[in-house]
């Protein structure tokens, strides 16, 4: 197949790109600098980094021809409604103009649940339309409302290799500036992905993407750890012997604030129909290796 991946060049999806590539697919980057070290880095793994602004669809309008699936992994902060639904309108418009249907991967995540009292969730829970996130399960809908093939992929928290985006590489950080701070409830707990695990699921997604028309899917591992003490052994890992401050989710800006409650999800779904299933078992299998993954990636940029 020939797909184009929108957000290429972060975290996640510098991973997904090269996982896609090395099954065997033609993989175009989307990249704002197409000669730049990051798309450097997208070729190294037999990725082709295509120049565009997602937010101007001038720009990567012509990368839609040709391609038989679109993977969009890029959250714009500054316009996450009025982006996206260009996305939708542009390929629904690519379709409308060659006869050839595009299919979409569409990447949300659990903390667009946001409040729902229940102990595990899965891909029929339902959002809670208060959530700082709620309005990713409404262009979800939006989605499953419209002409698009599409498959949507929830992640849990995503860790592992350079953790950019991840909040063990924010933890990272404070615990080398000797500052480490949790935000919002102390009790909370999360279920994690680690990157490549993550990866696997949109290779598998791709395999027959007709077969998964329509459905969503929850990433994430069998773990249901308090993340206060995920925190602690990732920046025990990095040296790091400071007590760690608490604030309130308030405190640490919106993305804390949509995360600020248990947000444990099934996979069932994605073993049963994908044969999926995650190979890195915690988080907290072994922190300082995680530790060195992201040090690594400091040097490398």
């Amino acid at each position: 197949m020939h797909i184009l991946v929108i957000g290429a060049t972060g975290y996640v999806g510098h991973r997904v790109s090269a996982a896609l590539a090395r099954a065997g697919h033609t993989v175009l980057g989307l990249t704002r600098d197409a000669s730049g070290p990051a798309a450097r880095e997208l070729m190294r793994d037999e990725v082709t980094p295509v120049q565009g602004d997602f937010a101007v669809p001038e720009t990567w309008r012509e990368h839609l021809d040709g391609t038989d699936a679109v993977v969009h992994l890029l959250l714009d902060m500054n316009d996450p409604l009025g982006t996206d639904r260009r996305l939708f309108a542009e390929l629904a418009a690519a379709q409308e103009r060659s006869g050839r249907r595009h299919h979409l991967v569409y990447t949300t995540g659990i903390s667009s649940y946001g409040r729902t009292g229940l102990p595990l969730m899965d891909e029929n829970t339902p959002g809670n339309p208060e959530s700082p996130l709620g309005f990713r399960f409404l262009l979800e809908k939006e989605l499953a409302a419209g002409p698009l093939a599409h498959t949507v992929v929830r992640p849990g928290f995503v860790y592992g290799g350079p953790a950019t985006t991840s909040m063990t590489g924010h933890w990272f950080v404070a615990a080398e500036a000797g500052k480490p701070v949790f935000y919002g409830d102390t009790a909370k707990r999360y279920s994690w992905v680690h990157v490549d695990d993550l990866a696997e699921a949109y290779v598998r997604v791709l395999e027959n993407p007709a077969a998964v028309d329509g459905e969503v899917f929850v990433i994430a591992d069998d773990q249901r750890l308090r993340t206060l003490d995920v925190q602690r052994s990732v920046i025990g890992a990095a040296g790091c012997t400071e007590e760690i401050g608490l604030e309130p989710a308030e405190a640490g800006g919106m993305m804390h604030m949509a995360a600020d409650q248990d947000e444990l999800v099934s996979n069932d779904k994605a073993r049963r129909l994908l044969g999926w299933r995650p190979r890195h078992v915690a988080v907290t299998d072994d922190p300082a290796l995680l530790y060195r993954a992201w040090k690594a990636g400091l040097r490398d940029d």
